[in-house]
């Protein structure tokens, strides 16, 4: 049976001061990451605000665990979209 596909959204609000703690997360849990990508204002080195977009793979207990982990931390917002597979393909 195929996994849903899991996409983890995480804003960051006050991206500098909690860098190294989403940093730390993404690290334990790295075997649930297919794909990682991270935006901010290139116009702004400094910006406060970013968005990282995780594609996650693995069992659905790692990754719930890996989503409460970074939902822990404050100053981010967690969100998730689940695209379920239809069997037997």
């Amino acid at each position: 049976m195929q996994q849903d596909h899991r996409i983890v959204g995480i804003h960051l609000t006050d991206r500098l001061q909690r860098a190294v703690e989403l940093q730390a997360v993404l690290t334990e849990y790295g075997a649930c990451i297919r794909t990682r990508l991270g935006l901010h204002e290139v116009e702004h080195a400094d910006s406060p605000n970013g968005v990282v977009l995780l594609d996650s793979v693995g069992a659905p207990g790692r990754i719930d665990a890996m989503v409460a982990a970074l939902k822990d931390i404050d100053g981010l917002e967690v969100q998730e979209m689940r695209f379920a597979h239809e069997t037997g393909q």
